[in-house]
């Protein structure tokens, strides 16, 4: 059970396989490792193996789950506590390395959850030779299971802890093996590939099963460094302002569709910019604040912050190593970029809190929370230099941005695989854009995919833009052969509007891929003959196109389809841009300040009132669109403010659906009073009035009562022009007053 996301978590099938592979070789006493590639579950599948060699071994001791140190800041620990909490098995985390050894000692059958380094420093540093509690801890029977075994626990460390613990089994989970490839450096003669150090793949589930299965997403990669330079390689064409502003450029200007603005506001998606030192990282922080704040020539296109006013929000983070280096972190840049995040979102975080601060940040980055749904919670961009670039998991991070020269295969895998986890149907694949050495990088990637992927890239990578672009020049022809204009959908057949709507889902899917390309520009429009306006008047009519096909389509699903085009009805627009506030986005912000989640943090009074304004502020956006709904959010909001227990435990979206009830029933009322018309008739019309047809307008003029008005007016209409007034006068309210209230979406 996921308590956070309310809902039970099931195995998948190469889940249980590598289960059970494990389980049989433990059963022999071997070891091994399990290559599953990342954001395919691999955290929930070293779970269950770990609490099932407890659960199934009786000669076993104890199980131990080993991480590295520079994991302890990402999900990995959490969320095997959260696992277990919902389990017969215990499991133990250990605070210090005495804790540990106390854990070890006790005779209770549970899992273990600790670091490499503290392990290896109680194995050589805390246990003295020949004691009892030396002897009893050596002669253990251990099985561990180590995360991100290709890098977290060293073969020196290793052999260090298998010549002390001379009776433990080992298996090693990872997405990313060392192969003969790839291998750890030559160490005296130290095992160099994970199958060395582990011993046979015990079970393998690569990226291409993954995408295949839509366990995951492929990736597109735009190579932007410069081009036909001498030495791809030299530093110096890097780092300088006018590289940095070109970057900059791509990742605020050009990236529209990778940061989802697309989606509108608080469902926009997040991207990661990666460079190789925190020098870097700070160089970019603060000219990235320049560029907000007006103080360059690099100005934030309108169009972006028409979507989001307040874009960028970005922040900086290093990990708990990488702040050890102290000489190379300036401590007064550190606590301006801490100051700046505090003030961003209410935090108090100060230099000595960073390791707090990293978590915070990997939350609010994570938004697996209901709270970081809402925009002024949300980050877009963050700067780092390695961390979260491995073992972190946030489906809405859509991008990383690599200014750095190309990592190994290994860690190249990993970086990508950020990204392509799945989120929501706009989000089609993980996108990766680089900045340095386009010839090498690509070769570095190509390589590091085919590694990865049982020797393809065709699965995995998406086809460059000089592939994609082709092929929406073709998709273009294809739909305006079909229909030369988007009205010519209003005379066709059936069979015809089948034919319209393959085609223009086949566009459409290439269109949201073109624009999705930092080399897209709106201008190149009208060279490719469509524009946006165009391009949203085809939407229109393949809507109706797709409504006609649906209530065509024949009940008897024993019918064998004719040879005709097949069209997917579940297929979801991708290249069209609704920016519009979401009513349902209003809904959840209000039900979170009315009734926050039980374990959220405690919210102040300034904060509250911060959320209200955010609320305000969207309802007076929906106002442009819909100024009646938006008059029954303010009235709500307003009460709200005044009193905020007054909805408490409550469904604001139930309230807010009573409210527009209320103010139906008040204008039908009052239509009734006036022309002297069946309420229920007139109600009727109101909640089934569609494309400006009254239901029912036979039905309302037979029960009318033209006597009764005629005795209450002084000077009546005749009766012909009763009747036809009054339907002129039902209208008009269904379409201004009524209408608005219904179809809110």
């Amino acid at each position: 059970m996921d308590r956070d996301a309310k809902r039970l978590i099931i195995l998948r099938p190469y889940q249980i396989h590598a289960i059970e592979s494990i389980r049989e070789a433990s059963k022999i006493g071997k070891s091994g490792f399990v290559w599953h590639t990342t954001g395919s579950g691999k955290t929930l599948t070293s779970y269950k193996a770990t609490r099932n060699l407890l659960m199934d071994i009786p000669s076993l001791d104890k199980t131990i789950f080993l991480i590295d140190r520079k994991d302890l800041d990402t999900q990995t620990s959490s969320a095997f506590q959260a696992y277990a909490n919902n389990d017969v098995i215990a499991v133990d985390k250990t605070d210090n390395v005495n804790d540990l050894k106390k854990k070890l000692k006790s005779g209770d059958r549970k899992v273990i959850v600790t670091t490499i380094q503290k392990m290896q420093i109680l194995v050589t540093k805390r246990l003295q030779e020949d004691t009892p509690e030396y002897n009893k801890i050596k002669n253990l029977r251990i099985a561990f299971v180590v995360d991100e075994c290709h890098r977290a626990v060293t073969p020196k460390t290793k052999r260090e802890l298998e010549r002390f613990f001379g009776r433990s089994l080992w298996f090693g989970f990872t997405g990313t093996p060392r192969f003969a490839e790839n291998p750890y450096a030559q160490m005296g003669d130290l095992p160099r590939t994970t199958e060395e150090l582990y011993g046979k793949c015990l079970h393998k589930y690569t990226i291409q099963n993954a995408i295949k299965d839509n366990a995951v997403l492929g990736f597109q990669v735009e190579h932007n460094g410069p081009k036909n330079m001498e030495d791809e390689t030299d530093p110096s064409l890097y780092d300088n302002e006018t590289h940095m502003l070109r970057v900059l450029d791509i990742i605020l200007n050009k990236s529209y569709q990778k940061f989802g603005l697309q989606n509108g506001k608080g469902q926009t998606y997040e991207a990661i910019l990666t460079t190789s030192s925190i020098q870097l990282a700070q160089k970019y922080y603060e000219l990235l604040s320049k560029v907000k704040n007006g103080e360059t020539d690099l100005e934030i296109d309108e169009r972006m912050k028409q979507v989001l006013p307040d874009y960028p929000k970005f922040a900086i983070t290093y990990s708990v190593t990488e702040n050890e280096e102290g000489s190379h972190v300036n401590q007064e840049k550190m606590q301006k970029s801490l100051n700046d995040y505090n003030e961003m979102f209410g935090t108090k975080f100060d230099l000595s809190q960073i390791q707090s601060y990293n978590e915070n940040l990997n939350k609010r980055l994570a938004r697996k929370d209901k709270k970081y749904k809402s925009r002024n919670r949300q980050l877009d961009l963050v700067i780092v230099v390695d961390r979260l670039l491995t073992g972190f998991d946030a489906p809405c991070l859509s991008t990383i941005f690599i200014d750095r020269q190309p990592m190994g295969p290994h860690d190249l895998i990993q970086a990508f695989s950020r990204t392509n986890r799945i989120f929501d149907p706009n989000k089609a694949y993980g996108q990766i854009v680089t900045f340095q050495a386009p010839v090498l990088f690509k070769e570095c990637v190509d390589n590091a995919v085919k590694l990865y992927s049982a020797g393809s890239t065709e699965v995995a990578l998406l086809a460059e833009w000089d592939k994609v672009e082709p092929a929406f020049k073709r998709a273009l022809s294809a739909l305006k052969a079909v229909a030369e204009t988007p009205d010519e959908e209003t005379d066709m057949s059936l069979k015809e509007l089948k034919v319209f709507a393959k085609a223009f889902q086949t566009f459409d899917r290439l269109f949201a891929q073109i624009k999705s390309f930092t080399q897209y520009d709106e201008s190149m429009l009208e060279d490719y003959g469509i524009t946006e306006e165009e391009y949203e008047d085809y939407v229109g009519h393949y809507q109706n196109a797709m409504t006609k096909i649906k209530l065509a389509e024949p009940d008897d699903t024993q019918t064998p389809p004719e040879a005709e085009e097949t069209v997917d009805t579940d297929y979801e627009l991708m290249a069209y841009s609704s920016t519009k506030i979401d009513y349902e986005y209003i809904i959840n912000l209000i039900q979170n300040i009315v009734t926050p989640d039980e374990d959220a943090e405690a919210v102040t009074p300034e904060e509250r009132q911060k959320q209200i304004d955010e609320v305000k502020q969207y309802i007076e956006e929906m106002r442009k669109d819909n100024p009646k709904v938006a008059a029954i959010m303010t009235t709500l909001v307003n009460e709200i403010e005044q009193d905020e227990n007054k909805y408490k435990g409550q469904s604001i979206m139930n309230i807010v659906e009573n409210m527009k009830h209320d103010c139906i029933n008040q204008v039908v009322t009052d239509f009734c009073v006036t022309w002297y018309a069946s309420k229920d008739d007139v109600m009727y019309a109101a909640l089934h009035y569609r494309n400006g047809e009254i239901p029912n307008e036979s039905v309302i003029k037979s029960t009318i009562n033209y006597t009764r008005y005629k005795e209450s007016q002084e000077k009546a209409l005749p009766k012909f022009k009763y009747y036809s007034q009054c339907m002129a006068e039902l209208r008009k309210i269904l379409d201004e007053e009524i209408k608005p209230l219904i179809t809110v979406s």
